[in-house]
């Protein structure tokens, strides 16, 4: 078996607390298209892009497409990645996505996630029909030059194939529980 999941794989299920309170299944996103997607507190790669992918959660919102943010990375490793500080980043910054908290990694695991930010995008039938980034720069996000993830939905949506369903995510590691922190500038994280 493959480490990341594969294009036509089923999403595996979950249940998971959010920042607002609830807890959140798979059962739960009733849109017709599910986006889910591996991000963080402190990234340089997820705070570089985030309003890009605002810009694309709410673009795409009328036309049944739902985002959803999950936290996988251990406290252990970055403090800055534990639950407080998610309430305190998605009441700041007004994210129009559920930010669902992985503490035990098991989701991440489950889904193959490697990177942060790393997008997942699921059919009705919740089959995944594309994987790997959004745009080419995510710590800089105006600097891009493609947008996979933008392509990706619009085509689908156009009810095409998608030409290019598999990307390389870019950006930190998953910072998996007992890893090792490297110490580096706090604008810095672990390279592709």
């Amino acid at each position: 078996m493959a480490f990341t999941l594969q294009l036509g794989e089923s999403a595996p299920e979950f249940m998971l607390p959010a920042t607002d309170g609830s807890s959140y299944g798979l059962s739960d996103f009733k849109e017709e298209t599910l986006v889910l997607f591996f991000t963080c507190n402190h990234c340089p790669y997820v705070t570089g892009s985030d309003e890009h992918t605002r810009m694309i959660a709410d673009r795409f919102a009328s036309q049944g497409v739902r985002f959803v943010g999950i936290n996988s990375n251990s406290k252990n490793t970055y403090s800055e990645d534990d639950f407080n500080g998610m309430v305190t980043r998605l009441e700041k910054h007004q994210f129009p996505w559920i930010y669902l908290y992985d503490e035990s990694q098991a989701v991440a695991v489950a889904y193959g996630a490697l990177r942060t930010p790393h997008f997942y995008v699921f059919n009705k039938e919740r089959e995944l029909i594309y994987t790997g980034r959004s745009i080419d720069t995510p710590r800089h996000w105006p600097d891009h030059t493609k947008t996979d993830l933008i392509d990706a939905l619009e085509q689908h949506l156009a009810g095409n194939v998608i030409e290019n369903p598999l990307t390389n995510p870019i950006g930190c590691n998953v910072k998996w529980d007992g890893q090792e922190k490297h110490w580096m500038p706090s604008d810095a994280c672990d390279l592709v």
